[in-house]
């Protein structure tokens, strides 16, 4: 491979890899919320059924 194609790559390849890794660092934390808030309702779900539920799987 020469040096001009490698050159073409890069910048051909690397400004989307740049942007996806900027979207998935700042959604990263919505995502987090996101996950909570669905195990709060899940918690207060079960709970007004009295379903008992294994979250033993959870990280």
């Amino acid at each position: 491979m020469e040096v001009n194609e490698l050159i073409n790559l890069i910048g051909n390849v690397g400004f989307p890899v740049a942007i996806s890794a900027y979207l998935l660092i700042r959604l990263e934390k919505n995502i987090a919320m996101l996950t909570s808030s669905i195990n709060k309702l899940n918690t207060i779900i079960s709970t007004k059924l009295g379903v008992v539920i294994d979250n033993t799987n959870e990280k």
